[in-house]
């Protein structure tokens, strides 16, 4: 053995095969708490404030959690060990092990070196919900390769820690049984069984006491002092096996049911006084346009220009408002709430065991209203499950890459280019019959951050690499604009453009912040100049369904989570983020489901600073009255198939 690994000579273990199962999974140990350091290194700037005593607690917090998850990755591998058989002295068998050990480690700690990256878009661990959303995926493989290349840092800090793992394993040796006596050994080794069996069950619980529940993501609120920092606390493979199979929608009971309705209450029943107006709706959604990336926008920054200049000159003839949310930080978490109302909870509504339930989305009641309703996203076919989701809402037709029929136009990753795609939806648009309600979703604004070839000398972007993109896009969409305005459905058209959530890319450091991560442009556009001016008020994704049916008029009862925005209805915004976050007035309140963990005023506190929580109670029992309602309307309407007014 070479002398690079004489610092770990003092380690070794023969024949004790019980002390070498142990080492070994306190080498698996060691490296999740190498991962877990490695974690907050990557992405430190989301987690501002954390002190050293504060950092040493969160350690000492993830080992009860690493120890779960080193237990379930290394559940063969301890069978294989324990078994009082002789042939687990052999070479051959302990190869076999060694195997097993490095594949399952090297697996598990993939995970978590992935969520190095991948948290930076999702803002939380990855749970065992990726597998729904990436099933339908047809180039997954392409778009892996593509991210271990522009992410290689992160791959060769994976493969440091395999290094260290085979480095660690080959100073411990299985060399024979200590018990020469045959009847001791065989009997040792079957009466260890049950204590082994033990352990291992307490350790995957978290505790050996009759009353310990089994830990779960929420026990990591322990150990911290902000809600986001629970990311850190946790691992990667912890967080996929305690939400496999399991769904986080489950009834509660904060109020009586008439109670709750007097307290908030998802149904709308409009005031049938007006005449309904067939105006077409166009939905735009951009991918991953934050609200800090336009400049008109962000008016109180001296100097800053931002970068899309044809939505700033849009908005000048545009309705848009101060503070406008994302309910989720997912594309999938977007098109149920800006279609249909329903926020992301817990989980994104398309990956609940409650995704087939009944709704009335746009499509589906202005259906009813004679509309054709039809869905443009430029992926390949079925990307992102999509399709089914509008399917459910009522939009009849679905153009994908499929229809678009020209592969030479593709991005090589997401789909078809946005200054090509778009005068294809244009064309499209123009066919319909009027009045129609279409939604358009953008791709090229998105990982890896390629614009085509002839734009590279026009959007140079700044210092973030998405922001060519941005740029390129926001182009497109002129082109967009300037095409259908000659068309003869545009004068008759409502127009609403928004994101369907925050890009990873961070300008400004308040957009770290809670309400910054969610926040992007909602705009409302009329041709004839009728909805103008920038509101000083809330509103959020899933104000957009009952907005556009109160514009035109639409006089039925009809379920959605959000308010029209052109009514006189109490302002809110409400989003999830490891706690409930309610928006209201001046404030913002966070809630873990039992108790209000922060108060902050938002407005004046962009970097929600000072917890107000001790000296503004009557603030914080009022807005805690109105989120306990909406959590409870929503879960328990969810799991009671009640989305929609029989």
């Amino acid at each position: 053995m070479t002398n690079r690994f004489n610092f770990f000579r003092g380690i070794h273990v023969r024949g004790n095969i019980y002390l070498v199962l142990v080492q070994r999974l306190l080498i698996a140990m060691l490296l999740f708490t190498i991962c877990r350091i490695g974690f907050y290194l990557f992405n430190y700037a989301y987690f501002p404030g954390i002190t050293i005593a504060g950092f040493l607690r969160i350690l000492y917090g993830g080992l009860m959690f690493d120890l779960t998850a080193v237990l379930y990755v290394n559940a063969l591998f301890i069978v294989l060990m324990i078994l009082p058989i002789d042939l687990r002295f052999n070479t051959g068998y302990q190869q076999v092990v060694k195997i097993v050990f490095i594949l399952f480690n090297g697996i598990a700690l993939s995970t978590n070196v992935a969520d190095f990256i991948y948290y930076r878009f999702t803002l939380r661990r990855t749970t065992a919900d990726i597998f729904s959303q990436f099933e339908n995926e047809q180039n997954l493989g392409a778009l892996s390769l593509r991210f271990m290349v522009d992410y290689w840092y992160a791959v060769l800090f994976w493969i440091a820690l395999l290094w260290m793992m085979v480095a660690f394993y080959q100073r411990t040796r299985v060399t024979g049984p200590m018990m020469k006596n045959r009847l001791a050994y065989y009997g040792f080794g079957v009466l260890s069984l049950p204590v082994i069996i033990y352990l291992f069950i307490g350790g995957v619980r978290g505790g050996f006491r009759h009353s310990t529940r089994p830990i779960t993501l929420s026990n990591a609120g322990e150990f911290v002092q902000q809600a986001n920092e629970v990311n850190i606390v946790l691992n990667t493979p912890f967080a996929i096996f305690r939400t496999l199979g399991k769904t986080k929608i489950q009834k509660v009971k904060y109020f009586d049911g008439e109670e709750v309705e007097a307290i908030y209450s998802p149904v709308h029943v409009p005031a049938d006084t007006t005449a309904f107006k067939s105006y077409n709706v166009v939905i735009i959604i951009l991918e991953s346009f934050s609200k800090e990336f336009i400049g008109s926008l962000n008016a109180d920054r001296p100097g800053y220009k931002g970068y899309t200049p044809f939505l700033d000159s849009l908005l000048q003839h545009s309705r848009t408002f101060t503070h406008s949310f994302a309910n989720g930080r997912k594309s999938i978490d977007g098109l149920p709430s800006i279609i249909a109302g329903i926020p992301s909870v817990d989980i994104p509504y398309v990956l609940t065991p409650f995704s087939n339930n009944k709704i009335r989305a746009l499509g589906t009641l202005l259906k009813e209203k004679g509309y054709h309703t039809s869905f443009f996203h430029g992926a390949p076919n079925g990307s992102m499950g999509f399709n089914s989701f509008m399917n459910l809402a009522g939009f009849d037709h679905y153009y994908g890459m499929s229809e678009y029929g020209n592969d030479a136009d593709f991005d090589g990753m997401w789909g078809i280019w946005d200054h090509r795609f778009m005068p294809f939806y244009a064309e499209k648009l123009n066919s319909f019959p009027q009045p129609f309600i279409s939604a358009f979703f953008s791709v090229s604004s998105h990982h890896p951050f390629k614009i085509p070839a002839e734009f590279e000398e026009d959007f140079k972007g700044g210092k973030q690499p998405i922001l060519k993109c941005i740029q390129y896009t926001d182009y497109a969409l002129r082109n967009f604009f300037h095409t259908i305005r000659r068309m003869p459905w545009y004068e008759n058209t409502l127009f609403v453009i928004t994101a369907d959530h925050c890009s990873s890319d961070i300008i400004f450091p308040e957009a770290r912040t809670i309400w910054g991560l969610h926040s992007v442009p909602v705009i409302f556009f009329r041709p004839d100049n009728s909805l103008t001016g920038i509101e000083n008020n809330l509103v959020q994704h899933i104000d957009i369904m009952p907005t556009v049916l109160g514009y035109l008029g639409y006089e039925k009862p009809y379920v959605a989570f959000g308010r029209d925005v052109f009514s006189l209805s109490e302002p809110f915004a409400f989003v999830y983020r490891d706690t409930y976050n309610l928006f209201s007035e001046n404030y913002l309140l966070c809630f873990d489901g039992e108790k209000t963990t922060a108060l902050y005023n938002f407005r004046s506190d962009k970097m929600l600073a000072a917890d107000l929580k001790e000296q503004q109670p009557q603030v914080v029992s009022k807005m805690e009255i109105k989120l306990k309602g909406i959590i409870q309307q929503y879960k328990n309407r969810m799991v009671d198939n009640r989305l929609t007014v029989e």
